[in-house]
């Protein structure tokens, strides 16, 4: 990209601000600073965290990745926010369940062979799963989900093993005690990304009991992220499914 600027400034098919523009790192919107260079040093483009930030700040955010022709991702955003964003950006995809916004602004297009496996222990985890399938989507993942397969009916997983078996990699969520990922490392040979949900009853400690049972996995090639992240363990499967296939 760089020699490709300077040869345009060098042709006068650019001018020096132009080039100063496109090879700035950031955009300073002040009380943000958008990372415009994320997707060539990481393969993705910057992801918005909802929670914490008011509408008029994602909007803003948004308008400065809707310029550089970036897909945008807000995470962690509730309706009432949504029903103002899109009152400016309609173009935003809202996914209620997963409490997640996206709007495809580029015409890339991933070519991977296999699929990443969401596998969710009860109904009451299904916000922390979506927010996972849908992330992995976003990044043009296939994903095949596996919803309401816990431990207490753990024939109800046994029926899919094996379709969870071919998956390159598996997102593991659960509340409660947090078992199911250890039940799954134990019968599939890739890697395992588990993520414990703050769902359960009082010494579930908001998630932590779940967490602990995850760190502390007796099954291999698991590793484990943050008590409710769905977006973070898909984000590790998207990872490794591109490594899986040679691409970014």
């Amino acid at each position: 990209m760089l020699e490709e600027i300077l040869k345009q400034v060098a042709l006068g098919e650019m001018s020096a601000e132009e080039a100063k523009e496109q090879l700035a790192t950031f955009e300073n919107l002040g009380f943000a600073k958008v990372d415009h260079h994320r997707k060539k040093r990481q393969g993705s483009p910057e992801v918005i965290f909802g929670e914490g930030k008011t509408s008029t700040q994602i909007i803003d955010i948004s308008r400065a990745m809707i310029t550089k022709k970036e897909d945008i991702l807000v995470t962690r955003v509730n309706k009432e926010k949504v029903e103002e964003i899109r009152r400016e950006l309609p173009e935003f995809q809202y996914h209620e369940i997963a409490n997640l916004l996206f709007m495809k602004n580029t015409k890339d297009t991933v070519s991977s062979k296999g699929y990443i496996a969401i596998v969710c222990a009860g109904t009451s985890d299904l916000a922390v799963a979506e927010e996972a399938a849908l992330t992995a989507e976003a990044y043009g993942i296939e994903v095949r989900r596996f919803y309401d397969v816990g431990v207490a009916g753990i024939h109800r997983l046994f029926a899919h093993i094996d379709e969870i078996r071919q998956a390159t990699v598996s997102v593991v969520i659960a509340g409660m005690e947090g078992a199911l990922p250890s039940v799954v490392g134990g019968l599939v040979s890739h890697p395992i990304i588990a993520v414990p949900t703050s769902v359960g009853y009082g010494a579930n400690f908001q998630g932590l009991s779940a967490l602990l049972t995850m760190l502390n996995s007796c099954a291999s090639g698991i590793s484990v992220v943050n008590i409710d992240n769905g977006f973070g363990g898909a984000y590790n499967a998207v990872l490794i499914h591109r490594l899986a296939n040679n691409s970014k």
